[in-house]
C-alpha cells in the first residue's frame, strides 16, 4: 500500500506500508492513562507516493534512525491534532533494515 493511499478511518481497516525514514523527532515520555509512563517518538515515513507521521513507543524507538527502511504490517491510521499518524499495533509485524 502506498502511503498517499492512507486516509483517516483505517484504524479498524489494518495497513501494510513500508517507507523510508526521513527525520526523525526527539523521543518524550508521556503519561499513561491506566498509570505509568512510556517513552513516544514520531518519525516521519517516506515512499515514493508521499509521507506520514509513524508514531513509536519505547523500544521500537531505538531500533530506527534516519536512512532506515521500515516495514509496518497490521498498523492503522488516526488523526491526531490534525495530522494523520500511522500507529504500530498490537498485534503487528515491525521490521527495520538498515541504518
Amino acid at each position: 500500500m502506498d502511503i498517499s493511499s492512507l486516509k483517516e478511518g483505517t484504524k479498524k481497516e489494518k495497513v501494510d506500508v513500508s517507507g523510508v525514514v526521513a527525520r526523525k523527532e526527539e523521543t518524550r515520555t508521556v503519561n499513561l492513562r491506566a498509570g505509568g509512563t512510556a517513552k513516544v517518538a514520531k518519525v516521519l515515513l517516506k515512499d515514493s507516493s508521499g509521507q506520514i507521521a509513524l508514531v513509536l513507543w519505547n523500544e521500537d524507538i531505538d531500533r530506527v534512525s534516519e536512512n532506515s527502511l521500515v516495514a509496518v504490517s497490521n498498523g492503522y491510521v488516526t488523526n491526531w491534532k490534525g495530522e494523520l499518524q500511522l500507529n504500530v499495533g498490537k498485534f503487528r509485524k515491525f521490521t527495520v533494515d538498515g541504518n
